[in-house]
C-alpha cells in the first residue's frame, strides 16, 4: 500500500461524462439483475424442503464468495484492464443466474449460487472506473452514482421478482439472466476501457494479501473499518426487521418491501445527485460521522416506531445516512490509494462489506432468537455509535492526504 506524498493525482480527461454514463447505465442493469434474486432465494430453497439454517446458509455463501473474490477482481482490473474484467463477470453472472434458476436440487443452489456471488463480485471494478474518470475533487460524487445503481438496483430489482413470481419461482431469475446478457452486449460495444495508460500494475503479482495491506496503510485501514462496522450493523438490522415486523405487527411482505424500497429511493435521490453538491460545499470529512449517526438513530428508532408515518421516516433516516457515509467512504479509500491501486484498495474494502454482509445477519439471528425481537437493533445502534467516535481521527488523518505514485 503506498503511503502518501506531495504528489497530486493527475486529473481526470476531459470528455469522461459520456463514460461515466456507461459504466453507470452498466452497474445499474447488473445490480437489477442482482436485485431480482433477493425476495425469492428463500423460496427457491424450500422448494427443495431446505431447512431455516439451510436457507440462511444459501445467503451467507453468496456474501463469502464476495468476500474471497472482490480483492481479486479489483488486483485483476489493475493488471489487465477495467474493461475485459467487466465483461468476464457480467458474462459468467448471466450463465450463473441461468444455472441457478434452472437448479433441480439444493447442491445445485448452493453451487450456482456460490459463483454467483464470486462473479458478481465485481463492484471494486466500476469503483475502479469512477477513480480513473473522475478527479479527486469529483471522487465522492462519482461514488455516489455507484450508491445511486445500488438504490435503483434495489429497488426495481425485488419489484420484478415479485411482481414475476406468480408466473413461476424461475421466471424472475431467467429474466435476470436475460438481463445480465443484454448488459453484456451492451457494455461490449459501449463500455470504454478506463486504466490509464501510465499505470504500473501490470507488473505486479496478484496477491492474497491485498486485504491484510489495505488495513494496515495509517487511513485506508481505518476507513475500511468504519465500512465494515456500517455494512454489519445494517446487515444485522435487514437480516432481523422482516421477522420483527411480521411477529410485531403483523406486516405482510408488501409492507416490509415498501419500506426497504424507501431506503433505496432515498439512496437515489442523494447518491445520484446531492451528494456531490455537499462534499463540494462541506468535503468528505462531516459526511461520514453525520452519515454513520443518522443510520444510528434511524436503526435505535425502528423497536419503538409506530407503523405509519414513524416507522417509514425511520427508514428514511437510515437511507439518508448511508447514503452520506458509503461514498464519502469510498471516496476517501479511494483518494489514499495511488492510481495503480485503486482496484486492489478498493476490492479489499468491497470485500470486508462481503465479510460484514456474512457475519451481521448470523448475529443478529442469534440475538434475535435469545435475548429480546429488539435486542439487534439496539446492538446496531450501539457499534454505529462506535464508529461515528472512530470516523472523527479516521477522517481527520483522511484530510489532506496524497497519495504517492506506487514504487
Amino acid at each position: 500500500m503506498s503511503s502518501p506524498a506531495d504528489s497530486v493525482a493527475p486529473a481526470a480527461p476531459a470528455g469522461n461524462g459520456k463514460a461515466l454514463a456507461v459504466l453507470f447505465l452498466t452497474v445499474v442493469l447488473d445490480l437489477v439483475g442482482f436485485g431480482i434474486v433477493i425476495p425469492l432465494q428463500t423460496y427457491f430453497a424450500e422448494q427443495f424442503d431446505a431447512t431455516p439454517q439451510q436457507v440462511t446458509l444459501l445467503m451467507a455463501v453468496y456474501s463469502l464468495a464476495q468476500f474471497v473474490a472482490a480483492p481479486l477482481w479489483g488486483q485483476l482490473s489493475d493488471r489487465f484492464g477495467r474493461r475485459p474484467m467487466l465483461l468476464a463477470s457480467i458474462g459468467m453472472t448471466s450463465l450463473m443466474l441461468a444455472g441457478f434458476a434452472s437448479a433441480t436440487s439444493l447442491g445445485m443452489l448452493f453451487f450456482f449460487r456460490t459463483l454467483h456471488g464470486v462473479m458478481t463480485a465485481n463492484i471494486p471494478i466500476a469503483q475502479a472506473c469512477v477513480a480513473d474518470l473522475t478527479t479527486r475533487e469529483n471522487r465522492a460524487r462519482g461514488m455516489g452514482m455507484i450508491g445511486a445503481a445500488f438504490g435503483i438496483g434495489f429497488t426495481i430489482g425485488p419489484f420484478i421478482g415479485g411482481e414475476f413470481a406468480h408466473i413461476s419461482l424461475a421466471t424472475p431469475i431467467w429474466i435476470a439472466a436475460g438481463l445480465s446478457a443484454f448488459n453484456f452486449i451492451s457494455a461490449l460495444f459501449l463500455l470504454p476501457e478506463t486504466r490509464r495508460p501510465d499505470s504500473d500494475a501490470e507488473h505486479r503479482s496478484i496477491s492474497l494479501t491485498a486485504m491484510v495491506d489495505a488495513l494496515r496503510h495509517p487511513v485506508v485501514g481505518l476507513c475500511v473499518l468504519l465500512t465494515f462496522i456500517q455494512v454489519f450493523a445494517f446487515a444485522m438490522m435487514e437480516s432481523c426487521f422482516t421477522l420483527f415486523a411480521e411477529h410485531a405487527h403483523n406486516l405482510q411482505p408488501e409492507n416490509v418491501g415498501r419500506m426497504f424500497g424507501l431506503v433505496g429511493i432515498v439512496s437515489i435521490v442523494v447518491q445520484g445527485g446531492l451528494i456531490g453538491r455537499l462534499v463540494k460545499r462541506f468535503g468528505e470529512r462531516p459526511l461520514v460521522p453525520l452519515g454513520l449517526l443518522g443510520v444510528a438513530l434511524g436503526t435505535a428508532a425502528l423497536p419503538v416506531a409506530a407503523l405509519g408515518g414513524p416507522l417509514m421516516l425511520a427508514f428514511g433516516l437510515m437511507g439518508l445516512g448511508q447514503s452520506l457515509a458509503n461514498p464519502s467512504l469510498s471516496a476517501l479509500i479511494s483518494k489514499s490509494a495511488s492510481a495503480s491501486e485503486q482496484g486492489r484498495t478498493l476490492g479489499s474494502a468491497q470485500s470486508m462489506s462481503a465479510l460484514a454482509r456474512t457475519f451481521g445477519p448470523a448475529l443478529g439471528g442469534v440475538l434475535y432468537q435469545n435475548f429480546q425481537p429488539s435486542t439487534p437493533f439496539y446492538v446496531s445502534s450501539v457499534l454505529l455509535g462506535l464508529g461515528v467516535l472512530l470516523a472523527i481521527p479516521a477522517t481527520a488523518r483522511a484530510s489532506g492526504a496524497i497519495p504517492a505514485k506506487a514504487a
